[in-house]
Order: structure tokens, then C-alpha cells, then sequence
């Protein structure tokens, strides 16, 4: 009785698709392709690698092209994966100091301010000392900015513009006296470090610009008690 004819066709179909996946795979092993791949990886991948040629040399012709193709794949999706969380770490740090440097620029204008408005030396002199200091504070975040793909952000919040519009107007009626300077920077500092607390809470930034952000929150700090003591003396 004869064979169907169908038969000796799907089976040599299904061996031709198989040869063609080996030939492919023997091709990349020759090329290299699987030690750049790696070379690619991160040094974690890297040593699983290295681990898992030492146990592809004692593989059969076979079992080396075809465990040779999957490993290859393995690395490819591994470094592809890694490179992608890479950028979005970087985009979530840009946008966490991006948001921070709004309320470190409105320190540096709510200083400057205050520096045109005081008629007393000493306090007119510290305010100086504090728009230096924002303007460091701002020098650093936007270093790190750039770093992470970012540009410098100049800008002050919308509340801040409103806010100092509104004291303007405030002191043009009722004018503006030493202790009223000193409130509205106390008010100020408030904002600040709120804007500290969010950006540390948020846990997205991490090294020396996680540490640079703790030293000026810190310093904040300081300058917050400085002007609440100030404030007191002027009772």
C-alpha cells in the first residue's frame, strides 16, 4: 500500500525550517554575534554569560547552535530591557529636579526682594548671603539637570509670582516694615522646604544628587530657624 504523498513533504518541510534556524544560529556563533552581545550587558549579565559558555563547550554540535541562538536572544532582551529602564530612571530624577528648581528659583527672587525692600544693613547683608546661596543651590540642580537630559529651568512657580505680586500691593497700601520682610521670607522658606520633602520623598533621585538635595534641604533648615529667631527680635 502506498504512503500519502503529503506526508515525506511536511516532514521535510518542518527538517528544512529547523535546518534554516540552525544555519542562522550556526552563522551567529561564527560571527561573534553572541560574545558582542554580552560584551553589551551589564558585568551581572556578563557573569552569567561567562557561566554559561564554560557549560556550552560541553554541549554537542546540536545543542551548541541551538542553545548558542537562545542565549544570544536571551542577552539581546536582557541588555534591550535594561537600557530602557536606564531612561526612564533619568527621565523620573529630570523631572524631580526640574519641579524642585521652580521653588529654588522663587527663594532667589523672594531674597533679592528682600534685599531691595530692607532698610536695616545687617539683615539686608544676610538677605544677600541667602540669594547667593539659592542661586549655588540652583547652579547645582540644574548641573545635575543637564546630566540627566534635561535644560536649565529658570522659572518660578505660579504661586510664588502671586504671592509676591500680592505683598507689593499689600505694602504699597499699609507699607512695608522690617518685620513684615522677615515674615513674608519665613513664608517663603515654608514653601521651600515642602518642595525639599516632596522631591526626597518621592525616592526617584539616588547617589550624590539624592546627597546634594539633603545638604540644601538641610541648609534650609538653618535658614528657616534664622529667620523665625530674627522675627522674634523684632517683637
Amino acid at each position: 500500500m502506498n504512503q500519502p504523498q503529503n506526508q515525506p513533504q511536511s516532514s521535510n518541510s518542518t527538517s528544512q525550517s529547523g535546518n534554516d534556524l540552525l544555519s542562522q544560529a550556526q552563522q551567529w556563533l561564527n560571527q561573534g554575534s553572541l560574545n558582542d552581545l554580552l560584551n553589551q550587558a551589564s558585568p551581572a549579565l556578563k557573569n552569567v554569560g561567562n557561566q554559561a559558555l564554560t557549560r556550552f563547550n560541553k554541549l554537542s554540535t546540536t545543542q551548541k547552535v541551538v542553545g548558542g541562538a537562545l542565549l544570544a536572544l536571551g542577552a539581546l532582551y536582557l541588555t534591550s530591557q535594561g537600557k530602557g529602564s536606564g531612561t526612564q530612571k533619568k527621565q523620573d530624577q529630570a523631572s524631580t529636579l526640574n519641579e524642585l528648581l521652580y521653588f529654588v528659583n522663587d527663594r532667589i527672587e523672594g531674597y533679592q526682594r528682600a534685599v531691595e525692600e530692607s532698610k536695616d544693613p545687617q539683615l539686608s547683608g544676610y538677605y544677600k548671603q541667602l540669594v547667593s546661596q539659592s542661586q549655588r543651590f540652583a547652579n547645582e540642580l540644574n548641573d545635575y539637570l543637564r546630566q540627566q537630559g534635561g535644560d536649565r529651568q529658570t522659572s518660578t512657580t505660579l504661586k510664588g509670582k502671586f504671592y509676591r505680586g500680592w505683598m507689593d500691593a499689600k505694602a504699597a497700601i499699609t507699607g512695608r516694615d522690617e518685620k513684615a520682610i522677615l515674615g513674608s521670607n519665613i513664608y517663603g522658606e515654608e514653601w521651600a522646604l515642602k518642595a525639599y520633602e516632596e522631591a526626597l520623598d518621592d525616592h526617584t533621585l539616588t547617589g550624590a544628587m539624592r546627597q546634594a538635595v539633603e545638604r540644601q534641604y538641610k541648609l534650609s533648615q538653618k535658614t528657616y530657624q534664622e529667620l523665625q529667631r530674627l522675627a522674634d527680635k523684632q517683637e
